[in-house]
């Protein structure tokens, strides 16, 4: 019933009541985001959702679009911002998905929505992530964010999908709270410790 029902209810009750009590810094952060980035203060991706059915995820924008003397974009150490650091940094970053969630794109614990490059590179096991709505946060950020090879990164992904239940969901969400304040498992630039899921499973 929890999965089914009232997941979704306390989804949306508490993206709700969160983006009311946020909104000042929401509203802050747009603004300097603003004029960090040029008029750009959100990030828009299209990732794949519960049953693989795509979304726009929407993330404040952390990095600019400067580009080298050939046109290609800099590497992400580069163009990340000083307020972008900071947001990052304190997972800041991640408010506006709150409005994934209250659209039902989202919930505000499950598996994080990944590229939707790395739908073939999913083994059969690994594939149940997609039977429920991904997640702000997770059993598997808790584990070490992004720094967790991917096998095991996945592998608590179908831990939590094959056990969600309230308690559990409330356990990851305190958890989470306490790691964001102790600013734990921070990594600015993933790529530079990891490879994409495509390229390491491609090169095996």
């Amino acid at each position: 019933m929890y999965k089914s029902f009232f997941k979704r209810v306390v989804d949306f009750t508490t993206a709700f009541i969160g983006l009311m009590i946020l909104s000042p810094i929401f509203i802050g952060v747009t603004i300097g985001l603003y004029f960090a980035n040029q008029g750009t203060p959100f990030f828009f991706q299209t990732r794949p959702g519960r049953n693989e059915k795509r979304f726009k995820v929407i993330k404040f924008k952390t990095m600019n679009d400067k580009k080298d003397s050939q046109g290609n974009m800099l590497p992400d150490s580069e163009r990340l911002t000083t307020i972008g650091s900071i947001l990052r940094k304190t997972s800041l970053d991640e408010i506006p998905q709150l409005i994934n969630v209250l659209k039902g794109d989202m919930s505000l614990i499950g598996p994080r929505p990944l590229l939707e490059k790395y739908l073939p590179y999913y083994t059969q096991e690994e594939k149940i992530r997609h039977t429920v709505r991904p997640g702000i946060t997770g059993w598997a950020q808790l584990q070490g964010r992004n720094t967790l090879k991917w096998d095991d990164r996945l592998a608590y992904d179908i831990e939590y999908v094959n056990n969600i239940s309230f308690s559990f969901d409330l356990k990851i969400f305190f958890l989470t709270i306490k790691k964001v304040f102790k600013s734990e498992g921070v990594i600015m630039d993933p790529r530079s410790i990891m490879k994409d899921l495509d390229e390491e499973r491609s090169d095996c």
